[in-house]
């Protein structure tokens, strides 16, 4: 199984676990994580969830075999039933990144609500190398996070953002020792037992209530291109080159 999930004591963690992958992403697993997701806030007992990967891999990203053959923002795809959940979760969300978060990885954390990295861990939102555009509402959550020229460097050019700079973005919580970021994130995410259920699921929605339209219009908009990309010379050209282990040759696209 490539997504492991479990529930103890309040917290309901959902662990991607395919190390031999980098911990890429296919449909299924979306589905298993969206599932997990939907089950957590159906259960009473769950105060708070837990997303995780391996020791020094969050995710890769979408796995490029399955990003080939099945457009992954395609209406009703397991990728948005994926962000949809996601996105509708009331309970809080813990992430403890212990390595790089690529693609879907970087993007998801935005929709956490504490982002714990260790210190080797690194942002790559690297859409515009693949000839697609940003997804899951980060076109508009980063430059209003860390503004539009340090959001360009990120989405235009790819440029990595380190765990200490994701912090002084606001981006992530705190950096831990890589031995300690899932530890920590437990017990962050332990807290939530002793507060009050309700008056946590309230604050968190006034807390996105004002970004909540202007999320769901960037991610109609961004789902919208990414599927009309997938179908350009570019983003074929960056898929072929990838799949043949060269640089992409953007000269005649």
């Amino acid at each position: 199984m490539t997504i492991r999930t479990a529930s103890l004591e309040g917290v309901a963690t959902i662990e991607i676990a395919r190390p031999e992958k980098k911990n890429a992403l296919t449909q299924a697993m979306y589905l298993a994580m969206a599932s997990a997701i939907t089950a957590a806030v159906e259960d009473r007992s769950v105060r708070a969830l837990l997303i995780t990967g391996q020791p020094g891999i969050f995710t890769a990203g979408n796995d490029l075999e399955d990003f080939r053959s099945a457009p992954p923002l395609a209406a009703g795809s397991p990728t948005t039933v994926f962000m949809q959940a996601l996105l509708s979760c009331d309970k809080p969300v813990v992430a403890a990144v212990t390595g790089a978060a690529i693609g879907i990885g970087a993007t998801m954390l935005l929709h956490c609500d504490l982002v714990y990295l260790s210190d080797q861990a690194r942002l790559v939102f690297p859409f515009v190398t693949l000839g697609v555009v940003p997804e899951f509402g980060s076109s508009l959550l980063l430059p209003r996070r860390i503004g539009h020229a340090r959001a360009a460097a990120a989405l235009l050019l790819a440029e990595p953002i380190g765990a200490e700079a994701a912090v002084a973005l606001g981006i992530a919580s705190a950096v831990l020792p890589a031995g300690e970021v899932l530890s920590h994130a437990t017990r962050v995410a332990s807290r939530f037992n002793a507060l009050p259920p309700g008056a946590v699921r309230d604050t968190k929605r006034l807390m996105r209530a004002g970004a909540a339209a202007g999320i769901s219009g960037a991610m109609e908009a961004e789902s919208s291109l990414f599927v009309e990309r997938l179908r350009s010379p570019e983003a074929r050209e960056a898929l072929q080159a990838f799949f043949e282990k060269r640089q992409p040759d953007f000269s005649k696209t």
